[in-house]
């Protein structure tokens, strides 16, 4: 005679169907947490990115004892070229990490760093660069902004803070 047992292998439809329902739950309420999250990584990218291109036009035009400049083109794309000769030095593209972000710049969009990395071309070149996201309300964006100084001082900040925070603007 067969005996039978009652181990249970396996898992029911019922306990299927509740274990997709938590996920789902789970999954709209993190989304769109997670999408703010993205975006302004995306924001802290590009800014990051000017400012080590900036920096790198700088330090260039250091070390080869020449005249370097950095130029911001659309969205967030730039590239950093020696003056004599127009060799390319490096360049990126706004797509590379922040595809959803705007420049809003004050002043030009060339800034030629001399021999000792300071900008030759004061009253053409950028003073502040600020970063926004294109996809964001503005009340859910954490906007950046990069500041130049005439001496060729780069230096990121957030104007969401005032006062002695060091983040401040």
């Amino acid at each position: 005679m067969l005996i039978r047992s009652n181990n249970q292998r396996g898992v029911t439809l019922i306990e299927v169907m509740i274990a997709i329902a938590v996920m789902a739950v789970l999954l709209a309420v993190g989304v769109p947490s997670f999408t703010v999250w993205l975006q302004n990584s995306q924001i802290r990218t590009a800014t990051e990115s000017i400012v080590n291109g900036l920096q790198l036009a700088r330090a260039e035009a250091v070390r080869r004892n020449a005249q370097v400049s950095f130029s911001l083109g659309p969205g967030t794309s730039w590239e950093v070229r020696t003056v004599t000769g127009d060799a390319l030095i490096q360049s990126r593209a706004s797509s590379e990490g922040s595809p959803n972000v705007s420049a809003r710049v004050s002043g030009g969009t060339t800034a030629t760093f001399n021999e000792l990395g300071r900008i030759v071309n004061v009253d053409t070149a950028p003073t502040q660069i600020d970063l926004d996201s294109t996809v964001l309300p503005a009340s859910q964006s954490r906007e950046l902004r990069v500041e130049i100084n005439a001496g060729g001082q780069i230096r990121s900040c957030d104007p969401m803070f005032t006062g002695n925070d060091p983040r401040a603007c």
